[in-house]
């Protein structure tokens, strides 16, 4: 054995203590969890690390699509000087505005892409049945790492698009101009357009940026996708989720565990919630239903505990106004107006 390997057995054994059953619960679904996921320090076993580099390389480009969408800037004053004054040269300088805004959104929009196509292959290995979910994160910290923070990139991503009304008004001027002006559009587009500009991509990214929450959508139904292609993973996968939200109010709540990041911390609460709402889009009732292996009572306690430098009531506003079942007539009224009361 490795000294790097020799470290990390001995680091994992003094870490983690697996599955402690709740001597007071009522049902097997409802365990506690003493798993320490080192969201720091884990690094990639030789199973993991073709699929690791290969994520790692999308999960960079996420660090850049962050970065150009949190300083995005319309081309609003463009857009309005080409409908006052709607003559060629006007429109020619409102296009050369657009169209790098219009690149960058459209880069977006195929990173989803890249998202959709990594994701799946990351539940393959941490959800098969044939070890359980605990063992799961035990054994493969670095992709249960890496799948969390495609979590974290999607609630920030969708954040920060709705705080960014300009992206829908820059596109659906792009797209009007399109639909009107057909091919001629191009005779004063950049000259490296290719056929993303078709009127079928077009329209593709508009839908893409009319849901309220794109990156969320884009993950919930590839998610979905991957437990309908095999039945036989629906209770195991819908299993993991529910264990890592454990695994991480248990971390969250345990004095002893220290992350030498403040950083870390606010990452597992985002973490922690985006696993809450993703679980209430795939699972067929939901999060909030009392049959759910959730505690979605303390999980909005733990969340208003927090110190307020956290900022946790975006956390919140996320699970009010993201999840799918809140306002089913199955959640009760009790979990409903702790979440809603500010």
């Amino acid at each position: 054995m490795n000294l790097a390997c020799c470290c990390r057995s001995t680091i994992m054994g003094k870490l983690l203590s697996l599955l402690a059953r709740d001597e007071n619960s009522c049902c097997s679904a409802q365990q506690k969890y003493d798993i320490f996921l080192d969201f720091e320090n884990a690094q990639p076993t030789e199973s993991e690390m073709q699929l690791f580099d290969e994520v790692q390389i999308v999960l960079t480009e996420a660090s850049d699509v962050l970065s150009d969408l949190k300083h995005y800037s319309g081309a609003d004053q463009y857009i309005r000087a080409a409908i006052n004054n709607p003559s060629a040269e006007q429109n020619a300088l409102t296009w050369e505005a657009l169209m790098p805004r219009i690149r960058t959104l459209r880069r977006f929009y195929f990173f989803s892409q890249k998202i959709a196509f990594v994701v799946p292959q990351i539940l393959t290995e941490i959800c098969s049945d044939d070890i359980t979910p605990s063992l799961h994160l035990e054994n493969q910290q670095a992709l249960v790492k890496q799948f969390s923070e495609i979590i974290e990139f999607v609630l920030k991503f969708d954040e920060y698009k709705m705080r960014t009304p300009a992206i829908q008004n820059d596109f659906s001027y792009y797209r009007r101009v399109l639909m009107r002006e057909g091919a001629s559009v191009h005779s004063f587009a950049d000259q490296d357009e290719d056929s993303n500009s078709n009127l079928n991509v077009a329209n593709k990214v508009s839908l893409f940026y009319a849901e309220a929450t794109p990156m969320l959508r884009t993950l919930s139904n590839v998610t979905s996708q991957f437990l309908n292609r095999d039945k036989r993973l629906v209770d195991y996968a819908i299993d993991m989720l529910s264990t890592m939200v454990k695994v991480c109010i248990r971390m969250l709540e345990t004095p002893t565990v220290q992350f030498r990041k403040q950083e870390t911390h606010l990452f597992m609460l985002r973490v922690l919630v985006g696993l809450i709402i993703l679980y209430d889009h795939v699972h067929p009732n939901g999060a909030f239903v009392k049959t759910s292996n959730i505690d979605i009572k303390g999980c909005v306690r733990l969340l208003k505990d927090q110190p307020e430098e956290f900022q946790t009531e975006n956390l919140l506003n996320a699970l009010r106004y993201t999840t799918a079942h809140l306002n089913d007539p199955s959640t009760s009224k009790t979990v409903k107006s702790l979440l809603m009361e500010a």
